[in-house]
């Protein structure tokens, strides 16, 4: 069959060309409508019961992470010029498209009763800017006087003082989304310059969309830092310009394939996504790198362009093929899940590893037969033996230490498992940007005066419709509240109780000592009052936007929101398991009433846990998968657990390295694994292909046939090993944590597989494989890239087709 697709690719390459640049075309015209995305709650299965119940929550009481806070501690704030400008700034925000309201201290309402209509009436604290200074501390009072705003927007303790906005989901989940923050932030950044006063912001929506414009940025700088680096790489190797040129315009065509596949799939680009295309390019040069080594291999032995490229195709057309398809394991593991981002990026990077296979074994033939043939000096690097004395080494250590070398492989997997025992399951909201960068110093800043800024939201059902406003059901709630804010993680809680405590302070004329719920006498009588304030203008009562958001439209379920500091997973689950459900089901218990926990802080916490566990099963389906694919290349099982072993303690000491290195296992780290082990299985079917055809040449002599394959297949190994190793290290250079570690942690990974599979995989060949039995006849693979044997070549190809594709300019029939 290669015979055949070989000659079908050469004598028809040009119009293989054609056909690639048209879809290249049509791929770059669908790119340029990409969108990216950074949406927490990707992380959690659609299917999942706490995200069904997130969403329902959502669907009655709204979003929870909609709000971009904006913070300052400085006391000249307070004075009439910056106050002044600080009204102006916040009524500028409310007029930016994509934003519904806005909330500060210049936009705080005051409620007070009306006695002759029964009812509340809501105005502005501040109705027009104050005139003097005297004037700005009058109603500064009457803002420190209402308890409901303490802790919410004025810090009590420090003075600090935040600006909310609620934000339009439509434009938080478009591309649009970038133009509103930076309307928001060229706003602020005015005020700075006019007051000299330090802002700071924090929220999900600010959150995502900084990670929204690093992801952008470092999908561009990675992609060109991984055409540089792999092009010196080739350069240095090949020492000729267009085994530079081509190689680059090959991955240069998969990334845009792979960018307009992510259109054409319906995805977007999120933290995973985009870091496929410069994962491409790192994985689809070894690809060209085969190519190009055997062509000059097979040039220099027929003197024949044509022939030479065919027999390539020929040789190591299967043996690619299979490499790539071991490569692509450790990505579509991950379309067999049911989380959206791991899906996408599983399908996205499986779909363009075989699309980078395809693409570099029509242009490289097409490209190299028609330039010129490779000249002596350009042949030199097939001569060139810098590794020779290093696998003379790892030959000697195979045949004549091999206790030694399994003795160190135990050493190094015992060291492996007190690192393992080291590594914590914990992640962030935002710990995969730098701790130095502006959002995690703000985030600090918003946790010292506000107790934290991501959303925490309780659900109460008391199954009874307007079973909220019984008097006993309310303090049940209440005393649920007052425990939370014994917690120094949580802001103070805004909910139905909140509302009722203002209300019963704005019925005793505004008293701070009366800032709590309605007792029986009052009840009756301000639930009265707040029913008739809804239908007025700028009213305070139940039907009142804000209210509705936190009741549903029968008065049966209530929410309680609050903000919590990012204190990472592990001990989210300790402060939720061992404190506060705890206290929950204590108070509510009996109660007929039911409260659950929700929001995206919990969603994100969970899916951290769920990813984790979903990449465990997702690394035994790989180790299955490379396992059926070496089972169905060598036909023995003996050769599966030749192949595993390997890598196996390949992946231990990988993650012992993670351990020793306090690097958290987290889902940007956790995937490594699974990438690891298709990535590194290369190298194992690599030496265990030469290695049978070895044996089936010298008739089953084992330490023959092993040192042949060091010497032969090692220098490739090693090579390769190189160009994945220098590719992988350039993401050590970004400012995401998991991009970091996947840089760190592949790149050891990469050099580990050299000791597995050219030390302690020859060594398990030597002492347990016998040459009994026959292990080349059954086997699919029965030619290897590094074996070729003239009394084969000319036997087997068609030469005749070899000069009609050489003779070949305009007639396509054969």
């Amino acid at each position: 069959m290669w015979e055949k697709l070989a000659v079908f690719i050469i004598r028809f390459r040009l119009s293989l060309v054609a056909i690639l640049a048209v879809i290249t075309v049509f791929m770059a015209y669908k790119a340029k409508d990409v969108e990216m995305t950074y949406d927490f709650a990707q992380v959690v299965s659609e299917k999942d019961p706490d995200m069904l119940y997130f969403k329902q929550f959502k669907r009655t009481f709204g979003e929870d992470g909609n709000v971009l806070v904006i913070g300052l501690q400085d006391s000249s704030i307070y004075k009439l010029g910056n106050f002044n400008e600080f009204r102006q700034l916040t009524d500028t925000l409310a007029k930016v498209q994509g934003v519904n309201g806005v909330l500060s201290v210049s936009k705080l309402l005051n409620i007070s009763k009306d006695t002759a209509s029964n009812s509340f009436k809501a105005a502005p604290i501040f109705k027009a800017p104050p005139r003097s200074q005297k004037e700005l501390d009058s109603l500064m009072r009457v803002v420190n006087s209402v308890e409901f705003y303490k802790g919410q927007l004025i810090s009590p303790n420090t003075g600090a003082t935040l600006l909310a906005l609620t934000m339009d989901p439509k434009y938080l989940n478009s591309s649009k989304r970038q133009a509103v923050m930076n309307n928001i932030l060229g706003f602020a950044a005015q005020f700075e310059k006019k007051t000299s006063i330090k802002l700071h912001y924090a929220g999900l929506p600010y959150v995502r969309s900084t990670m929204t414009s690093k992801v952008a940025g470092e999908m561009k700088f990675f992609t060109i830092l991984a055409m540089i680096v792999t092009g010196i790489t080739l350069l240095v190797f090949f020492r000729t310009w267009s085994a530079v040129v081509f190689p680059l315009i090959v991955v240069g065509v998969t990334v845009i394939w792979c960018i307009g596949s992510i259109v054409l799939l319906g995805f977007k680009i999120n933290l995973l996504t985009g870091l496929i295309p410069s994962i491409i390019i790192v994985i689809g040069i070894p690809n060209c790198t085969y190519l190009l080594s055997r062509y000059h291999y097979d040039y220099r032995k027929s003197g024949n362009q044509m022939l030479a490229m065919t027999r390539v195709i020929r040789k190591i057309g299967l043996v690619t093929l299979m490499n790539n398809t071991t490569t692509a394991v450790g990505f579509i593991v991950f379309a067999f899940t049911d989380i959206a981002i791991l899906y996408q990026f599983g399908l996205v990077a499986t779909i363009n590893i075989f699309a980078a296979f395809i693409i570099s074994f029509i242009l490289i033939p097409a490209a190299f037969t028609y330039l010129p043939p490779p000249t002596p000096k350009q042949l030199e690097h097939l001569d060139a033996a810098p590794l020779t004395k290093l696998l003379e080494f790892f030959d000697y250590l195979v045949l004549d230490r091999r206790p030694t070398v399994y003795i160190a492989a135990l050493v190094l997997v015992a060291g492996a498992a007190i690192g393992i025992s080291r590594i914590e399951a914990v992640s962030y909201m935002v710990d995969d940007l730098p701790k130095k960068s502006s959002v995690n110093s703000d985030l600090a800043f918003f946790e010292s005066h506000f107790n934290g800024v991501m959303p925490l939201e309780f659900e109460v059902d008391t199954h009874k419709k307007k079973g909220l406003f019984k008097l006993k059901n309310l303090e049940k709630i209440d005393q649920f509240e007052k425990y939370l804010r014994t917690q120094p993680e949580l802001s103070p809680p805004v909910s139905l109780v909140t509302f009722l405590k203002a209300s019963t302070q704005a019925f005793y004329n505004g008293n701070p000592s009366f800032y709590r719920l309605p007792d029986n006498s009052e009840k009756n009588f301000i639930l009265s009052a707040l029913a008739n304030s809804g239908g007025s203008a700028g009213g305070a009562g139940m039907n009142s936007k804000l209210l509705r958001s936190f009741i549903d439209s029968t008065s049966q379920k209530a929410r309680i929101s609050l903000k919590i500091a990012d204190i990472g997973s592990q001990n989210l689950d300790t402060l939720m398991n061992t404190k506060i459900i705890p206290e929950m089901n204590r108070i509510f218990k009996g109660t007929g009433m039911d409260i659950r926990p929700t929001g995206t802080t919990i969603i994100f916490t969970k899916g951290n846990e769920y990813v984790i566990h979903t990449l465990r099963d997702s690394l035994f389906m790989a180790f299955g998968l490379v396992g059926l694919v070496v089972l169905i290349l060598f036909r023995s099982f003996k050769t599966v657990l030749f192949a595993l072993i390997p890598n196996a303690v390949t992946l231990i000491l990988t993650a012992g390295i993670m351990g020793y290195f306090n690097i958290a296992l987290k889902p940007s780290t956790a995937l490594i694994f699974v990438i690891a082990l298709g990535i590194d299985g290369d190298n194992s079917i690599h030496l265990l292909a030469k290695f049978r055809q070895e044996m089936a040449l010298n008739g089953g002599r084992v330490r023959e046939a092993v040192s042949v394959t060091l010497s032969e297949a090692g220098t490739s190994m090693i090579y390769t090993s190189i160009v994945l190793f220098v590719g992988f290290s350039i993401f050590a250079f970004s400012e995401f944590g998991g991009t970091k570690a996947l840089g760190m942690l592949m790149s050891a990974s990469l050099l580990i597989t050299n000791f597995s599979n050219l030390i302690l995989l020859p060594s398990l060949l030597v002492t347990f494989e016998h040459g009994k039995g026959d292990t080349d006849t059954n086997a699919l693979i029965r030619h290897y890239d590094e074996s070729y044997h003239e009394e084969d070549d000319d036997a087997d190809l068609n030469l005749k087709e070899m000069h009609k594709a050489s003779d070949y300019e305009g007639d396509y029939s054969i």
